[in-house]
Order: C-alpha cells, then sequence, then structure tokens
C-alpha cells in the first residue's frame, strides 16, 4: 500500500461540480434541466394528480351519490356478545358504556346500538344510546333493564 493507491471509502465522496457556472464547467447553459418546458424553470413543482395536461383521474371518473354530513356512526354490540361477556364474567348486572370502555369494545366518543342478533339468558340492565325493537324486547322478557342515554 502506498500514496498512489489510496481510495476514499465507498459513498463518502459526492460530484461536487456545481450548476450553472458557465460552459467551461461542463455544467453550464441549461444546468442539466434540458430545453423549456415546466420543470426547466426555477419554482417549478408537480400539482398532485397532474398527469401532463391529460384529463386527471379524479376528474374522469364520474361522480355520483350523496353524502350526508350529519349522519351518526353508531358501533353495534349484538345480544351474543353480551351474553359472551357474562359467560365469562367480565360483566356482572349492568353494561353501560364505561364497562364497554374498559374491555376496548368502543372508544371514548363512540354512540352504541345494541342489536337483537343472537341469545340472551340472564337478565341484565343495559345502558347505551339505541336498541333494536327485537334487542329490547328481549332484554325486557329476560327481567333486565333497558335505559336510553341522550
Amino acid at each position: 500500500m502506498n500514496l498512489s493507491n489510496l481510495t476514499p471509502a465507498k459513498g463518502s465522496v459526492k460530484n461536487n461540480k456545481r450548476l450553472g457556472r458557465g460552459q467551461g464547467s461542463g455544467r453550464g447553459g441549461t444546468s442539466t434541466r434540458g430545453h423549456n418546458g415546466a420543470k426547466s424553470r426555477s419554482g417549478y413543482s408537480k400539482k398532485i394528480g397532474f398527469e401532463g395536461g391529460q384529463m386527471p383521474l379524479q376528474r374522469r371518473v364520474p361522480k355520483f351519490g350523496f353524502t350526508n354530513i350529519n349522519r351518526k356512526e353508531y358501533q353495534v354490540i349484538n345480544l351474543d356478545t353480551i351474553q359472551k361477556l357474562i359467560d365469562t364474567k367480565k360483566i356482572k348486572e349492568t353494561l353501560d358504556l364505561e364497562v364497554l370502555l374498559k374491555l376496548n369494545l368502543i372508544r371514548k366518543k363512540d354512540l352504541v346500538k345494541v342489536l337483537g342478533n343472537g341469545e340472551l339468558k340472564s337478565s341484565i340492565k343495559v345502558s347505551v344510546h339505541k336498541f333494536s325493537k327485537k334487542a329490547k324486547e328481549i332484554i325486557e322478557s329476560k327481567g333486565g333493564e333497558v335505559n336510553i342515554i341522550k
């Protein structure tokens, strides 16, 4: 090994040719940007979805339907889920939002609706935002209590 065969570590040296410093630099004139067009200009930035002047996809696709901005989304819990919670002794005689939060079945600001899918074997007091008719009937027929939260 001697001074004539020393080389810098791979990736440590960058090409330091400066752009736009005259023809003698080898990178003068157009400064590697080619001739004319938007990309050769300073300040150019492509808009999201721009397709080179072709009609963009989001404008080509037909729009239809309606989105109700006042729609209320409910997290649903079926009676069979409630029965599983009773069987595994995670709930005893009451089911409300705090219990559902602790069990990670809902998030803090969720609205909850109980649906009548499945079977309920024991009586329970349920306090949530909404009930289906079937769920309400089944809970009350088993001696349970239904409280609607506003």
